[in-house]
């Protein structure tokens, strides 16, 4: 055995004292033949991924005091500013108090450059829904939010709205045949995309063992208010898509990147937390620094996240769209609770999270949804500076789910969805319209940041039955 000592471990990294001293001594005693090089490569594979090393007798328990985090503290302690950075809020006077505390606390962070608050906000964890949030050279994982890449997709259809009424039965039966929402179980016919052969799952350890649940759950949704609805698109006279203004069909979906998304949010928070010590009231908002190998890690696993998000609509359009033999004309799609690199118009490099906003450069194209009786929106961004170039992603909740199981029956739910002429698959009373905003309100509160395009209204819509 070549003679490892101790400051050869601290090179590799291995800085606690005891972890130092079990090395040697499980070293000396097995590993007489292996020379001083061949030892430093074996004890630097254990540090990076030490979960491979835990079968090996001989190696296991090196293995499990690096997992212990036996290398002593190595977080750094942060203090709040005096003073908020810049946040506007739009439509004020709809946001409850606890939304508006949420941004303010975000505001404090030192890193944090500037802030705004969309008129669909609602307390969330972390970052209100709504809330919008630039950043110096740091990524929040819980300012993205559980559900990263969460997004809304559109296809316009080469059909007029008549459609619908005419061939209901096909419509309700595609429906029930090519979707699936709910935590658990995924389609009967397995789903193919490029995206589930991404390197990333095989270059970041922890994404490994996620694969298998994302083959699983490609094209499907949620449960909450995630949904995939047939309706009536509206589109204006001087649209920016080109199409002629006028109405077609059309179908609308929002859901996200399922179990993998979860996951990946779910390991960063505690990682970011871990590391990064705050007052205890702000500590979902702690960070990762984006040149640090954790911050890097998590932007391409939220990036993967986000492909598959928007695979899972890909999926869910093409399988509806080929059941009914219907063609596509134009495509709309935006994420929220996600994370971009952008700048502010000072030309300022920043990291922009998006928490259940919608993105809104000038130009850009978006939908924001009412709920299951009212129009969801198809919008074009004016690139507002003051909103970080964002709009609200719905109408936002108006109730807790609790309050809108408790504050409306099946039955009068059912009446409010046949007065304006909508059949419901599935779905409960939590996602009752009620529950949400008045999208009108909402739209009114944010004129400055898009311009309107036209409006869907839902018809058939399909959701996660508890």
């Amino acid at each position: 055995m070549g003679n490892l000592r101790t400051k050869d471990l601290s090179k590799i990294g291995y800085h606690n004292d005891q972890l130092r001293s079990l090395v040697i001594g499980i070293v000396s005693k097995n590993f007489k033949h292996h020379s001083k090089q061949q030892l430093l490569d074996l004890l630097l594979r254990i540090k990076d991924d030490p979960e491979a090393f835990l079968d090996n007798e001989l190696t296991r328990k090196i293995a499990e005091k690096v997992i212990g985090k036996a290398e002593g503290p190595s977080f750094k302690t942060y203090t709040l500013r005096d003073e908020p950075v810049c946040f506007k809020t739009y439509g004020g006077k709809g946001i409850e108090p606890s939304a508006k505390k949420q941004i303010e606390l975000a505001s404090l962070l030192p890193v944090s450059v500037q802030g705004a608050l969309m008129a669909d906000a609602h307390m969330g964890f972390g970052l209100p829904i709504g809330g919008v949030l630039a950043t110096d050279g740091a990524v929040i994982p819980y300012a993205v939010g559980m559900d990263i890449g969460c997004r809304m997709a559109l296809s316009i259809i080469d059909e007029s709205e008549g459609f619908i009424k005419r061939f209901a039965y096909q419509i309700k039966q595609a429906l029930k045949n090519h979707t699936h929402f709910g935590m658990e179980g995924g389609l009967d016919i397995r789903q193919e995309h490029e995206v589930l052969d991404s390197s990333v799952f095989h270059e970041i350890p922890f994404l490994k063992p996620l694969r298998g649940k994302a083959v699983r759950q490609l094209g499907t949704s949620g449960k909450g208010n995630h949904f995939v609805e047939f309706g009536e698109m509206e589109l204006l006279a001087d649209n920016v898509l080109g199409l002629p203004g006028g109405k077609y069909m059309a179908l609308l979906t929002h859901s996200g990147s399922r179990g993998l998304g979860a996951a990946i949010a779910q390991h960063y928070t505690k990682l970011a937390m871990d590391s990064c010590k705050l007052p205890r009231h702000a500590q979902s908002l702690a960070w990762l620094d984006m040149n640090s190998e954790a911050g890097q890690e998590y932007w391409l696993a939220m990036t993967l996240a986000g492909d598959y998000a928007k695979a899972c609509h890909e999926r869910i359009h093409a399988n509806l769209l080929k059941a009914l033999g219907l063609k596509v004309l134009y495509v709309v799609e935006n994420h929220h609770n996600f994370a971009w690199k952008d700048k502010l118009v000072d030309g300022r490099e920043v990291i922009i999270h998006r928490k259940g906003a919608t993105p809104a450069h000038k130009g850009e194209l978006g939908i924001i949804p009412g709920s299951m009786t009212t129009p969801a929106y198809l919008v074009a961004g004016r690139g507002s500076g003051d909103a970080l170039y964002s709009a609200s992603h719905g109408a936002g909740r108006a109730m807790s789910r609790q309050r809108a199981k408790e504050s409306m029956t099946a039955s009068a739910m059912k009446k409010l969805l046949s007065n304006a002429g909508v059949t419901l698959i599935g779905g409960t009373v939590e996602e009752n319209p009620l529950a949400y905003k008045d999208i009108e309100t909402v739209m009114t509160a944010q004129h400055d940041l898009v311009d309107i395009q036209g409006k869907f209204y839902p018809r058939i819509v399909r959701m996660n039955k508890e």
